[in-house]
């Protein structure tokens, strides 16, 4: 659910301010001075909730797309402080004709985001946006991307390509034998069997990684929702090459004898940047993740190189068609059960074994 933005400029706050000065003196006069201060209290305790439970990455998208939206309406001549029906199909219709920087159209799935994240924003600064305005703006919003599919336009990247257990093997097989290859091959092995999104091995500390008689338990708190943030259990693989148990111990193991005993350390980060002399830097971001799951990929020639997602991916439709049940796929990747993306994944295999026409005839 998108959240109020946290951080204003004064004059965009301005509204907000005077709407909320308002409302404390409906309460005054309704409930008295002193309740009408607890209140408000109160209303300043759940800002701070909304900004505290709001991602990183969702304050960037949000203001992404209002300049998005500035853009837009200084190309058009319209205001920014107005949410209206015209304006917000004015502002799809532009997004997908001309709306990137480059004069190109927007992907519809871009355009949606971007509706979406710009709705709150201008309410975040006080302009009424009808929920029926901003109905029709994605109404017509559907309607243009139907029109681009039939005239055989396809925007945006499309999905990634999954990983599977061939390019795994492949991985193994590719990484060095130096602290870089181990390291190479626990970030893939480990993030595969817990379908990991890139923020997600970047914001693991060492500690957060614990050993099992039966494997290993990963304690992901990187997740947006309450179904991504959990405790994933990972059991050894039955072929050695490609366990991601063993791949892990053998990654720290040498980590702390080639750097020091400080990497012991439960607080130290669970993978670490290795320049090309086989300096540790420190911790990974997401975009090393990224970078880092490309690189791995090609140099193991996988044929169509792997990128952040592909790893999630690959877990769902790989378990999938192994037979696992799809509420263990979804605990297991931190998905809401039966949600609609991990289904997604798993129709890359389910379109043919599964399939309403198959066997009818």
């Amino acid at each position: 659910m998108l959240s109020p933005p946290t951080e204003e400029s004064p004059s965009a706050l301005a509204p907000v301010r005077t709407e909320r000065q308002n409302l404390i003196e409906r309460w005054a006069a309704r409930h008295g001075v002193d309740a009408a201060r607890r209140l408000a209290e109160a209303e300043d305790l759940a800002d701070a909730v909304a900004a505290e439970i709001t991602p990183d990455n969702t304050v960037d998208t949000y203001a992404k797309s209002w300049r998005v939206w500035t853009r837009f309406c200084n190309s058009t001549g319209l205001p920014e402080r107005e949410g209206s029906r015209g304006a917000l199909v004015a502002f799809v219709t532009w997004m997908l004709r001309e709306g990137r920087q480059n004069g190109t159209g927007y992907a519809p799935s871009s355009a949606s985001t971007h509706l979406a994240a710009a709705v709150v924003e201008l309410r975040g600064r006080g302009v009424k946006v009808s929920g029926d305005d901003q109905a029709e703006a994605r109404a017509a919003l559907d309607g243009l991307a139907v029109k681009l599919l039939q005239a055989g336009e396809r925007r945006g990247r499309g999905q990634a390509v999954g990983a599977d257990i061939d390019g795994l093997r492949a991985v193994a097989r590719a990484c060095p034998d130096t602290l870089t290859g181990d390291r190479d091959k626990a970030l893939v092995l480990t993030g595969f069997s817990y379908a990991s999104r890139s923020q997600d091995p970047a914001g693991l500390l060492a500690g957060d990684v614990t050993l099992h008689p039966r494997g290993m338990v990963v304690a992901v708190l990187t997740g947006k929702t309450k179904h991504s943030v959990r405790n994933a259990k990972i059991r050894y693989a039955d072929d050695p090459e490609v366990c991601p148990v063993r791949a892990w111990t053998a990654y720290r193991a040498r980590l702390v004898a080639e750097h020091g005993e400080q990497w012991a350390d439960l607080s130290t980060p669970a993978f670490v940047g290795i320049d090309r002399w086989g300096h540790v830097t420190g911790g990974m971001g997401p975009d090393a993740v990224t970078r880092a799951i490309k690189r791995i990929s090609q140099r193991a020639g996988v044929p169509i190189a792997w990128t952040g997602h592909s790893l999630r991916i690959g877990l769902a439709s790989t378990a999938r068609r192994k037979g696992r049940d799809g509420i263990a796929i979804a605990d297991q990747g931190g998905w809401a059960r039966h949600s609609r993306s991990m289904l997604g994944y798993m129709q890359i295999d389910d379109g043919w074994d599964d399939n309403a026409s198959a066997g009818l005839t």
